[in-house]
């Protein structure tokens, strides 16, 4: 594979999940879903198979974007991401993640410039990867594990047709927080 020249300078657009069926519409799954409703809107196929994920190219606000879905399994998501930023050399401020958080509930919603990995997994592995926890990231709120409960058996389940409608409802803020980070208007 070639390098390609018209995708030189691009944002890098990463929504995290878990590949396969069983694991679609999970909590884990929000990064990959969130993307899906920003690929939807801009018209961006993500389906082509290169750096252990699926990746599509497109614009979103005059921004030259790759969107990447890491098939190597949440934990692992930073393998996909290095490869993808070698490939495009691709800086990590030039890098956006999406991803669920326990912490928020759900349909919340934050936005970081940068940051640690709070306990997740994947976060780890791609500040593992790049050498550094300075990329912008988006969060969305998938609510705590209930008192006492698995944390995987949470991160791994579904959403209850009330916290559905909320987690569909923050695609529209996530967009929003995109476009923020793509403007540079991220104060924190």
């Amino acid at each position: 594979m070639g390098r390609d020249k018209e995708v030189e300078n691009m944002i890098i657009i990463a929504g995290l999940g878990n590949p396969g069926r069983e694991y679609e519409g999970t909590r884990h799954n929000v990064g990959f879903m969130t993307l899906d409703a920003l690929a939807d809107k801009y018209n961006i196929d993500v389906r082509e198979k290169a750096f252990k994920g699926l990746i599509g190219k497109g614009m979103i606000e005059g921004n030259k974007v790759i969107l990447v879905k890491p098939q190597t399994y949440m934990n692992l998501s930073g393998e996909c991401i290095r490869q993808v930023m070698d490939y495009y050399k691709v800086d990590p401020s030039e890098f956006i993640v999406i991803y669920d958080d326990i912490s928020l509930v759900p349909g919340g919603i934050r936005i970081r410039k940068k940051g640690s990995a709070g306990g997740h997994n994947g976060i780890k592995n791609i500040i593992a990867h790049l050498g550094t926890q300075e990329f912008p990231r988006i969060k969305i709120g998938v609510g705590a594990k209930p008192e006492n409960g698995d944390l995987v058996k949470h991160v791994l389940g579904r959403f209850s047709k009330e916290d559905d409608a909320k987690i569909r409802d923050v695609f529209a803020l996530a967009e929003e927080g995109l476009l923020a980070i793509l403007q540079e208007d991220v104060k924190t």
